[in-house]
């Protein structure tokens, strides 16, 4: 009897359109050729075939990262705007403030601690 494998967590499956790629992969990758090609037709006559190829190959390196690259279930986009909110926009040290909602109200009192503590004091002083 064949056994088939079913993940617990279907919320990383995606859905394949063609060539077993996805949507946003498809997108990406037509990109890439829509700049790609024509950076190696045009730089051809002047950088010789294997510059050319170095040129699309960086050229069409960005619409690869944007397709393939993901992490946490994030992609790349997502990940590269959090780490600069989290590096640059943002401050680096958070300090822990509170708001004392009581102090409207606390007038010129002496606070409870210190209260105890002299009563200690004249408590030990009669005996």
């Amino acid at each position: 009897m064949p056994y088939v494998n079913v993940p617990n967590d279907l919320s990383k499956i995606k859905t394949k359109i063609a060539f077993n790629l996805t949507k946003r992969q498809l997108v990406c990758f037509g990109g890439a050729a829509l700049v790609g090609i024509p950076a190696y037709l045009f730089s051809r006559s002047s950088f010789g075939s294997t510059g050319a190829m170095f040129v699309m190959l960086v050229v069409m390196l960005p619409a690869f990262m944007l397709a393939m690259y993901e992490r946490d279930g994030l992609p790349f986009e997502k990940v590269v705007r959090n780490i600069i909110r989290a590096k640059f926009t943002r401050p680096g040290i958070r300090p822990y403030k509170t708001q004392n909602i009581y102090a409207p109200f606390a007038g010129k009192e002496e606070p409870i601690a210190d209260k105890k503590q002299t009563q200690k004091a004249r408590h030990r002083k009669g005996r």
